[in-house]
């Protein structure tokens, strides 16, 4: 097990599985310009990482996020936010390129503005019963940035994602689970191994058909199927002829699970 921390963000690998954790807990993981580049740093090391296959984003203490800082706003908005040389963006709407591999969001207490969108951003997403969440960006004389606009009522459909970003209202996690935002809710304690046991059962999957499946989806997602569907031939002819295509064969005759390098 390798560890290392900085000051806004913790990195901690577990065999495949990287843990990242906002950890601004003073100021409830706010996002100020310094975590707003760290995050994209962390997110960067980890699509460069051979040995991370899935990432797991949560937060150390009570709070996932109060979403942005509004103390840094004009330091974050000044010129426009885009990931730091290295980085990558979590949230996909900004300059820059976007992680690879899934990542997984775990969250408890708020989780506000850019924390919502963090998790529209990732591929799966576990809550706490105890958080709370918000897209309260109208009430300040905002809008949401990092992506609820493109992203929300895709999920939740249209009608339900207006209701919650026209007002800002407040709704709870069993409201998220409804509208689609997260995947699983259960008790706090249960939180984080839950996500490291989702993650490590991704990771025990072949890497190569892992990112193709995110890549052809994502695709799907954003830029339609007709941009989808061309990008299949080249995507089904790389894996077809990988080392990891062969020993799933290989695995399924001897009905065992395969042991996947990613090549």
């Amino acid at each position: 097990m390798n560890q290392a921390s900085s000051s806004r963000v913790s990195r901690e690998l577990k065999g495949h599985v990287l843990l990242l954790g906002l950890d601004r807990v003073a100021k409830r993981n706010a996002f100020d310009l310094g975590l707003l580049n760290e995050l994209s740093l962390a997110y960067g090391e980890f699509d460069r990482n051979d040995q991370a296959r899935v990432a797991v984003v949560f937060a150390h203490g009570d709070h996932f996020t109060a979403g942005l800082d509004l103390a840094n706003v004009s330091a974050v908005m000044a010129g426009g936010w885009q990931p730091p040389l290295g980085g990558c963006d979590p949230w996909g709407v900004f300059a820059g390129p976007r992680v690879s591999k899934p990542v997984i969001v775990a969250a408890q207490g708020y989780c506000l503005t850019l924390g919502i969108e963090l998790m529209l951003a990732a591929d799966i997403n576990l809550c706490a019963s105890n958080t709370r969440f918000a897209q309260m960006e109208v009430q300040r004389g905002i809008f949401p940035f990092g992506g609820a606009t493109l992203r929300f009522h895709q999920i939740a459909g249209w009608g339900n994602a207006m209701r919650w970003l026209l007002t800002g209202d407040e709704f709870d996690a069993h409201e998220a689970l409804r509208l689609g935002l997260v995947q699983e809710v259960m008790a706090s304690e249960d939180l984080l191994p839950r996500a490291i046991e989702l993650a490590r059962r991704i990771a025990r999957q072949a890497p190569l058909g892992v990112q193709a499946t995110l890549m052809s989806a994502r695709l799907a997602r954003m830029e339609g199927e007709t941009v989808a569907a061309a990008a299949l031939p080249p995507m089904v002819d790389k894996l077809f002829n990988s080392e990891d295509a062969k020993e799933g064969v290989r695995a399924m005759v001897e009905k065992r699970p395969g042991v996947f390098k990613g090549i």
